[in-house]
């Protein structure tokens, strides 16, 4: 009777509340090995790939490896039209722009001036100098019409553009005929190297280039090149003043060409075994971009990126492999997450945020692998472990496995502000408990020497390892993962728009 009571009580359980046997567990942990992690390190690394740029020819190959390694282990695609690639769009833009300047200091263009907005110039555009300074109506006199316009005018930071009513007079300046419009204003530095971007002669930028792209030319001008220029700091405040500077003048010559491409993400799912939970699911991500082709150094103009983050890419896949073995899967479903374009300012990881392959609502945790091949063998930085309880779970689980000869320590560089530097933050601010597993920088960091032939496969096998063990322990839980409130508040909320 007793025999027939326990079976019962085993029949009644749910489906997916049996848990993997310690053999099972064993045998995937044992799939991953420096030698595999080494091999596809190796292949992703090589000169072939060509550095991985976004966009570029090597970053399509490196994806479609990834896609094609995420199809051999049986993951189910979660990218765009019942594939494993989720395509983002991206604006290719080919701009030159010339200043000259009679009358004053130089404007170096790509430094000191850069085109914002407007259309072409490419025959050349001069006319009178007129600055206006202060707010308020221009009235019908001003001499606006074929005009070289320097507005004083102010910058939001809040709004990440001009003020409201910077804005309105600058309109009411188009409206009338310019023959090219200069920006005045204090524009902070992280600002102006954004708009220096934007004037390299072939620039790529996430998302459709927004702005007319006809008119007069609208070029900002740098605060210190603006003093220089007139002596003084132009003031966008008080009563409006427009005056003649005759003794300035300008020219402008501008072309700005506009073309668009993509970028890849790879996305690859293994969905859990409990009826209920399977619904919710871990991300690992890692992204499999680098920086492409840079300068020579001592004869090597491919940087191929191997720790950075060839080693957290293939953690990705090698983490992939191990969870597609075990029997029964874990209970929560897994999201196995390569994208691209982080060193480009997180592009691929912010789309997905955006456009997840389940409800945002859905994913419960991110587990991200940011350059985890160097540095100390037996040590491991997880940044972002005060912000959530996955903190105290990373925590117990490196405890419980002394085996991997591995500490996962707090970060231990919070000036750098590594946790919004790489792609768990676009999880993080959409509300989801994130971990950073980071190793640190080194001497071949953004260098052509970040090869794979200096990457410790062994640690990185460990490494990989212990994020195994975590979301394991993640998506085998009765409960997702919670912030600390203090946390949410300053990360997530502050982060909505």
């Amino acid at each position: 009777m007793k025999r027939l009571l326990a079976l019962l009580v085993v029949l009644s359980l749910p489906i997916g509340a049996s848990a993997q046997s310690p053999t099972n567990v064993n045998q995937a942990v044992g799939s991953i090995t420096p030698d595999d992690v080494y091999r596809r390190i190796a292949i992703i690394a090589d000169d072939s790939m060509m550095g991985r740029d976004t966009p570029s020819p090597g970053l399509d190959m490196t994806a479609r490896y990834i896609a094609a390694e995420f199809q051999r282990l049986g993951l189910e695609p979660g990218g765009d039209d019942g594939g494993y690639l989720q395509r983002y769009p991206l604006t290719e833009i080919h701009a030159s722009l010339d200043v000259k300047v009679d009358g004053g200091v130089d404007l170096v263009t790509g430094q000191s001036v850069v085109q914002v907005d407007g259309g072409p110039a490419p025959g050349g555009v001069t006319g009178p100098t007129l600055l206006i300074t202060g707010a308020g109506e221009l009235g019908g006199r001003a001499p606006i019409a074929g005009a070289m316009v320097m507005l004083a005018a102010k910058y939001d930071p809040q709004r990440r553009s001009l003020t409201e009513d910077s804005q309105q007079l600058l309109n009411r300046i188009m409206d009338r005929g310019p023959a090219a419009v200069f920006l005045l204003a204090d524009y902070p530095d992280r600002i102006w190297r954004f708009f220096v971007r934007l004037q390299r002669p072939t620039q790529v930028l996430r998302g459709r280039v927004t702005g007319s792209q006809e008119g007069p030319p609208v070029l900002a001008v740098s605060p210190t090149a603006a003093l220089e220029l007139l002596g003084m700091t132009p003031s966008p405040e008080g009563d409006l003043a427009v005056r003649t500077i005759e003794t300035l003048s300008l020219t402008v010559t501008a072309t700005r060409d506009l073309s668009e491409t993509s970028a890849p993400n790879v996305v690859g799912i293994l969905e859990g075994s409990d009826p209920l939970l399977k619904d919710e699911y871990i991300v690992y991500s890692a992204h499999m971009d680098h920086v492409g082709f840079r300068g020579g150094v001592e004869g090597d103009s491919i940087w191929n990126g191997a720790d950075d983050d060839a080693s957290g890419t293939i953690g990705v896949v090698e983490l992939a492999e191990a969870f597609a073995m075990l029997q029964p899967r874990p209970k929560r479903s897994l999201i196995f997450l390569a994208v691209s374009g982080e060193e480009k300012g997180l592009w691929g990881s912010g789309h997905y945020a955006d456009n997840p392959s389940v409800p945002v609502e859905q994913l419960v945790a991110n587990l991200n692998a940011d350059m985890i091949g160097r540095n100390w063998p037996d040590t491991i930085v997880v940044i972002g472990k005060e912000h959530s309880d996955l903190g105290a779970t990373m925590n117990r689980v490196n405890e419980e496995h002394p085996e991997l000869g591995m500490t996962a320590i707090d970060d231990i560089w919070p000036d750098e502000r590594f946790y919004y530097r790489s792609d768990h933050y676009n999880f993080a601010r959409k509300g989801v408990p994130v971990l950073f597993f980071f190793n640190g920088t080194h001497e071949d960091y953004h260098r052509p020497s970040d090869e794979v032939s200096k990457i410790d496969a062994e640690k990185t096998s460990r490494i990989v390892k212990l994020m195994f063990y975590l979301g394991l322990e993640v998506a085998n839980a009765p409960d997702r993962p919670k912030w600390d409130p203090d946390s949410y508040e300053q990360i997530v909320r502050r982060a909505t728009p």
